[in-house]
């Protein structure tokens, strides 16, 4: 009994210790660091990537990496059109950043789960997690940022007198001005919400998969950790694009002047 009460804290310890963020300061202004270095190392990837493809553009036969671009660009695109219904030229470069920035978030629950954690070890860092969408504070971050972008344009398009008018009337006119209110404000703050935790529910669920994988035998380690690696790798990906999809939806919504 005491090995196998041994064996269950070195286990809880283990999922634990992977689990936790470096952070610094308390409370509301605590900052974990391992987020805000990979999600900088990962924006910052991620503009090298198409600067890079940028510059070596050619009309000629085009090379490994402007073909990716391409794709990428053309792939969003045709999202956007078959999605955003008004004009403006922000939506397109968001969008495909969002589906770049939220893949490359999560291709990194993808590396083997000891691997950066133990290299950081060596540097004496004591934690590290690296895959920012599994950080409430990394999806939240992006939701809430698409949301402001939800009231700007709809104050925009609508106007100020508009905005108000679809917040107090819409749906049952104006003889329920509150319950019409009520109904909005929650049906908006549920958008963020929404986003929010949908790519953390779904990466943090796959991140401990791979944790609990890691404790098990060698020799059974591979038989399913490569089988989930390639589940995951649709899911992530998935994750990306339900992400990118829902700002152009909820986006083209805000734009519609009704």
């Amino acid at each position: 009994m005491a090995t196998e009460a041994h064996a269950a804290e070195g286990a809880t310890g283990y999922i634990i210790h992977h689990l936790t963020p470096l952070s610094v300061g308390e409370g509301f202004w605590t900052l974990h660091l391992d987020t805000l270095f990979f999600s900088a190392l990962l924006g910052g990837l991620f503009i090298w990537f198409f600067k890079t493809a940028a510059e070596k553009a050619t009309s000629g036969v085009p090379g490994p990496l402007q073909n990716v671009a391409e794709m990428l660009i053309e792939f969003v695109d045709t999202q956007v059109k078959d999605t955003f219904h008004g004009r403006s030229a922000l939506i397109a470069p968001l969008a495909l950043t969002v589906f770049c920035w939220v893949f490359l978030f999560n291709f990194m629950d993808l590396f083997p789960v000891d691997i950066l954690p133990m290299i950081g070890s060596a540097m004496g860092i004591p934690y590290l997690r690296v895959v920012p969408s599994t950080d409430l504070n990394a999806t939240f971050a992006m939701s809430i940022s698409v949301f402001l972008l939800i009231i700007f344009y709809s104050i925009k398009v609508k106007g100020v007198f508009g905005f108000a008018k679809e917040m107090l009337l819409q749906p049952f006119g104006p003889w329920l001005m509150p319950f019409n209110l009520l109904l909005k404000v929650v049906e908006e703050i549920a958008k963020p919400i929404s986003l929010g935790l949908r790519l953390f529910g779904n990466l943090y669920a796959g991140e401990l998969i791979f944790i609990l994988i890691a404790l098990l035998p060698c020799y059974v380690q591979p038989v399913l950790s490569l089988p989930w690696a390639i589940f995951h790798i649709l899911i992530i990906t998935l994750q990306a694009f339900i992400f990118m999809v829902l700002t152009i939806v909820y986006l083209s919504m805000a734009h519609e002047d009704h």
